[in-house]
């Protein structure tokens, strides 16, 4: 059976201390059919002369001023020509094998439109500290606020992209969860557990440490937006979230600085 093409983006900015282990985690996978684009904002780390030793192995590439992840995504996006699409960010990870999977279980599930896996939590020594708390979601979920989609595990097909795309230039942080809510609303979602097929990467200067408390309210943004009550519970878990966030964060940063210090001793 020919295999779909999958295109794979890498949005980065000044991430040379990691892009390098993201690029080989996407070359090094058992997939044939791949195209692989990164879009640099115009890094001055050294992240373009790791890009550049791997150019022969690229779709394309480019380094230039951007205005910031969601818009270096949408530039990759429209270079793509795969049948199946994802991205995986330059301080992320595959595990050998997703892609393969991902493609096989879409091949057989004509009806499924995204399909995502497990994913651990690695810290900036790429030790794993955690798992991703993975679970089915669907749209009305998603509408509550029951996510539980790795972004890092996720592929969907293209021409759903065609359809509901591109990401919203105004989200920072919740992109991938509006379109996630797009996507929901017109085809099936379908987890695969037991299968990991990523990494995030938690680490001190990652947005989900430092721009943690973004996320929510583009996640109402995206609620008020499709017609959402002011009492409903993706509300009532926004409170409940601006609560614990301070604890979630500080024993988040506590697990990786005991992680570090375990690796230096």
């Amino acid at each position: 059976m020919n295999k779909p093409l999958i295109s794979i983006i890498t949005p980065s900015f000044n991430q040379a201390r990691f892009i390098e282990t993201t690029i080989r985690s996407v070359l090094d996978q058992d997939y044939p059919a791949l195209e692989y684009i990164i879009v640099d904002g115009g890094s001055r780390d050294g992240s373009v002369d790791i890009i550049q030793r791997y150019s022969d192995r690229l779709a394309w590439w480019v380094s230039e001023p951007d205005k910031g992840q969601t818009d270096a995504l949408n530039k990759g996006f429209s270079q793509a020509k795969g049948e199946i699409l994802a991205w995986i960010n330059s301080d992320d990870t595959y595990e050998p094998g997703a892609l393969a999977a991902a493609a096989e279980y879409l091949i057989k599930h004509p009806e499924v439109g995204l399909i995502y896996a497990d994913a651990n939590f690695i810290d900036e020594n790429g030790q794993k500290i955690g798992r991703f708390p993975a679970a089915q979601t669907d749209y009305n979920r998603l509408r509550r606020g029951y996510v539980h989609i790795p972004q890092q595990a996720a592929f969907f097909r293209a021409d759903l992209w065609r359809q509901v795309g591109p990401l919203d230039p105004d989200f920072y942080f919740a992109m991938d969860y509006d379109l996630w809510v797009r996507l929901a609303r017109t085809a099936k979602l379908a987890y695969l557990p037991g299968q990991t097929w990523a990494n995030f990467r938690l680490h001190t200067s990652g947005k989900t440490i430092v721009a943690d408390d973004r996320c929510w309210p583009e996640m109402l943004k995206v609620h008020y937006r499709d017609g959402g009550s002011y009492f409903a519970p993706i509300v009532a878990k926004y409170f409940v979230r601006r609560l614990v966030a301070p604890f979630l964060n500080w024993r988040r940063k506590r697990q990786m600085l005991q992680n570090s210090t375990r690796k230096t001793t």
